[in-house]
């Protein structure tokens, strides 16, 4: 667990609720990227995004996944111009055991066999079972329906509807002598991508109206793990997947399409996982859950968006995870219940 240094009367008393909130948290406060700091700090920016690719990653992972399944698991892209049962199965089959083997693996690894005990858990609550809340009464196999059964059907559904756009012409395709600059510059855009759009959908997700039919669904899980992330509504997957479609507009070709959607939907089972990452001789070997975005799930009305940038802060919604920043949080959950009443 993170060490807390020792404080008396009021400060000691929160350092004790801490304590009681997470099993174990990050180095606090949580740091959004230097990207959008004044003045501009290029050595920060280029160090912060040098630590989220390398020497492991969960990014450079997915890149790697896409380039297998772009090159040895996906149709030809001149079958993909007429809808036949076939490519579309391979595209599908292909998604399904991506998710076991990502989301799949990880909990095995986590949870089932408990390779890492303890180590870097967030929350060492165990998952909900006879819990009405959940469909089956459980709450992994409440996810793993959600994620397979909805998830990987649009994600497909979606790479399918790109795949045919793209060999129909209908979608631009990259081309040209300097097509791989544009390739490699979408690798590393695609990412903060995910972060604005993500923030938008989400702030709207959590809209009541949209809350109480869709969103709500995801957030049954206040306690996450690998099988939670993509774990949704089949309208927040249209909503949240539709990210894809930016590239009718955006050149693209089909492994972008790949990467882009697996970059949406395996990094929502690797950043759920519940863990800060894979710890080998006592070090975070490969950095997985996010801290921040699993208070939200806690808290629900804070950091609705990413750290690359920094839309939490601009709108007042960001939780640095320390007392003092959850105390700000409550202060202003319980004006906005006074506002309400009154």
């Amino acid at each position: 667990m993170t060490d807390i240094p020792k404080q008396d009367g009021a400060q000691h008393s929160t350092v004790r609720a801490k304590k009681k909130q997470w099993h174990y948290h990050p180095e606090l406060p949580i740091q959004v990227s230097p990207l959008f700091r004044r003045p501009l700090d290029l050595q920060a920016v280029f160090n912060w995004f040098l630590r989220s690719w390398l020497p492991l990653s969960e990014r450079l992972l997915i890149l790697f996944l896409a380039l297998i399944s772009w090159f040895f698991f996906h149709p030809a892209l001149i079958r993909c111009q007429t809808f036949h049962f076939d490519w579309i199965a391979e595209i599908f089959i292909r998604n399904l055991i991506l998710i076991f083997v990502v989301a799949g693996g990880l909990h095995l690894y986590f949870y089932r066999y408990k390779k890492q005990g303890d180590k870097r858990h967030f929350d060492a609550r165990p998952f909900a079972e006879n819990n009405r809340v959940f469909t089956f009464n459980n709450q992994v196999l409440d996810n793993m329906f959600w994620t397979c059964a909805s998830g990987v059907t649009i994600w497909s559904a979606y790479e399918v509807l790109m795949m045919w756009s793209l060999a129909n012409g209908y979608a631009p395709m990259i081309s040209g002598p300097m097509a791989w600059l544009w390739i490699i510059g979408l690798i590393f855009l695609i990412p903060i991508w995910e972060t604005c759009y993500f923030f938008l959908i989400h702030r709207l997700l959590h809209w009541p109206p949209l809350y109480r039919k869709i969103h709500y669904l995801h957030h049954r899980n206040t306690n996450v793990g690998p099988w939670s992330g993509l774990s949704m509504h089949p309208i927040e997957h249209i909503i949240y997947l539709g990210t894809v479609l930016i590239h009718w507009v955006i050149p693209a070709n089909p492994f972008i399409i790949i990467y882009h959607l697996q970059y949406f939907t395996l990094s929502a089972a690797t950043t759920h996982t519940g863990f800060e990452g894979v710890e080998i001789g006592a070090k975070n070997r490969l950095k997985l859950g996010t801290f921040h975005h699993q208070m939200h799930h806690r808290f629900f009305e804070c950091n609705y968006g990413g750290l690359e940038i920094p839309w939490d802060k601009w709108i007042g919604a960001f939780h640095d995870g320390t007392a003092e920043s959850h105390q700000q949080f409550l202060d202003k959950r319980k004006l906005k219940v006074q506002q309400a009443k009154g």
